[in-house]
């Protein structure tokens, strides 16, 4: 969805001015009372909503959607999409993409403004980008995609969830089952927490950018995201050597060579970490 956002951003021009230029051809809106809007959906594959307000932006239809009608929403106050609209001339106002809480699709909101009333149109973006001929849809293999992302990101939560779990079961085991309180029993449930951290937080990146699309604003957020995780993952891997340096120390000097593998293991990824993010920086600057 990050690459629909940027190919209408680099088109946004001609399509608000495709929209508006099909609109005003259509003419008026509201004249049509015996089929409302089946024109304008006609005329629109990508129109999946339309309602009306009063000059007062109280919602005075109800939902109207390509195959069906919601009344719910009827008498709700719909100021807040006016804060959004970018005024395009004295007719017509265009919102940019957000997610819509009706559909859950990603769209833009096109404002006509006839006689006393305000009338609220939704266009899907994906769909509308395929119309024109800007992106290559596959709305099936779009679905899986979206399917496979989703299963994928609510797993790795359960997994991150059930290492947190082991952690504090583990530790509570070593306490007050055992009665030990090694080193052990200390750092293992340590790193068990931060691989979990780390895990969820990457299901989570999963989930807002591929299935709910929170945030796209950003060109450096993929490197963001690869540094926090790589972050959490030199943690859990320090805590190790760690343990790894105080367990030789306390047994076998002769075997400290591979803590020092280790270590240095861990000094290299450190480094080319800082590496990545300094010319990922130098690249977006």
């Amino acid at each position: 969805m990050k690459e629909f956002i940027k190919v209408y951003n680099k088109n946004k021009e001609d399509i608000e001015k495709f929209i508006v230029t099909t609109l005003k051809n259509t003419g008026l809106i509201l004249v049509d009372r015996h089929h409302p809007y089946k024109k304008l959906f006609q005329t629109f594959p990508s129109m999946e909503l339309i309602y009306t307000t009063d000059q007062n932006f109280d919602q005075i239809s109800s939902n109207i959607f390509r195959h069906r009608t919601d009344a719910s929403q009827k008498g709700n106050n719909r100021s807040y999409m006016y804060t959004k609209m970018m005024k395009k001339d004295e007719e017509f106002s265009i919102s940019s993409p957000y997610i819509s809480s009706a559909t859950g699709h990603t769209c833009i909101t096109v404002m006509k403004k006839e006689n006393d009333q305000y009338i609220f149109i939704d266009f899907r973006l994906s769909a509308l980008l395929g119309r024109l001929g800007l992106v290559e849809l596959n709305p099936s293999f779009n679905e899986f995609t979206q399917f496979f992302y989703k299963a994928v990101g609510f797993s790795l939560m359960a997994f991150a969830f059930f290492s947190i779990l082991y952690a504090l079961f583990g530790y509570a085991s070593s306490i007050f089952i055992k009665g030990q309180f090694t080193l052990d029993a200390l750092f293992e449930p340590i790193v068990a927490l931060t691989l979990g951290l780390a895990i969820f937080d990457l299901a989570k990146t999963i989930l807002e950018r591929e299935v709910f699309f929170k945030n796209y604003s950003k060109e450096s957020e993929d490197a963001h995201v690869l540094t926090k995780f790589s972050i959490a993952i030199i943690i859990a891997l320090s805590i190790e050597a760690l343990m790894v340096v105080f367990k030789i120390a306390l047994h076998d000097y002769s075997q400290m060579v591979h803590a020092f593998y280790l270590i240095s293991g861990i000094a290299l990824i450190i480094i080319s970490l800082g590496l990545y993010s300094y010319m990922t920086s130098k690249r977006v600057k």
